[in-house]
């Protein structure tokens, strides 16, 4: 049973014709300039002859970093700016993205290798005794303050994870058409209240209310794509009519 899938960079600008490498848990794939020395050859001066390799491992995957100088860069395409950096001589760094694209600097270009891992393990729990786990956050999908976080965290999960995030007024004019009442009191308060419901920030009935919150934005949309509190699969609150959706 094939593991991850290894889509080596492209040869021509027609990336449709781009040879896929299926690899079964245990299989090893050298990359590097050399045609002799590796199973994929890459064609290019600033890649070392011999770069890399990769190795399946179930449902995730190991980089081993052969370069005596680059860094390689291993991004999360969906994780709105998560990745990893492996180091020059690093050996059996793992990867845990279901989607991922190595980066090798070469020479003033930036070639991408991208490396999928479709296959899941999981393991159930049901049946144990004892009480139910609390939940680590406790959000309500159907609440106003979560449209207000999809809002924010709309640009990244886009596609551009470095994407400054929105102003109050246009997560304003991005939630009217289903919240004409939306106005920047409205939104400012759903953020405040964010920070302390994600704890971000001590309740006001806490004695010490800790410092000032500076960055709260920032704070708010970083834990939340961190921890897949919103997903681009929730973004669907922004454009669905929600008459029953309880204002905050």
């Amino acid at each position: 049973m094939y593991s991850i899938i290894v889509v080596p960079p492209p040869t021509t600008e027609d990336e449709s014709h781009r040879t896929q490498i299926r690899m079964a848990p245990g299989e090893r794939l050298s990359f590097g300039r050399s045609d002799s020395d590796n199973d994929l050859a890459i064609a290019h001066e600033g890649v070392s002859r011999r770069a890399g390799e990769i190795t399946a491992q179930g449902a995730f995957w190991i980089l081993s970093n052969l370069s005596r100088e680059q860094t390689y860069v291993v991004e999360n395409p969906e994780g709105a700016g998560e990745h990893i950096k492996v180091g020059p001589g690093r050996l059996d760094a793992p990867v845990p993205f279901e989607f991922s694209r190595i980066v090798l600097p070469a020479a003033g270009d930036l070639l991408a290798i991208q490396v999928w891992a479709p296959r899941h393990d999981y393991r159930s729990a049901d049946g144990l005794d004892g009480a139910t786990t609390a939940p680590a956050f406790s959000v309500d999908r159907t609440k106003r303050y979560f449209a207000v976080l999809a809002a924010l965290c709309e640009p990244r999960l886009r596609g551009e994870p470095h994407a400054a995030l929105p102003t109050v007024d246009q997560v304003v004019d991005r939630l009217r058409p289903n919240w004409p009442a939306a106005s920047r009191t409205s939104v400012q308060w759903n953020i405040d209240y964010l920070a302390v419901k994600l704890r971000l920030k001590p309740g006001p009935e806490e004695a010490d209310t800790g410092p000032r919150l500076n960055g709260k934005k920032e704070s708010l949309v970083s834990l939340a794509l961190r921890f897949d509190l919103v997903r681009e699969d929730d973004l669907v609150v922004l454009t669905e009519p929600a008459p029953r959706r309880v204002a905050r």
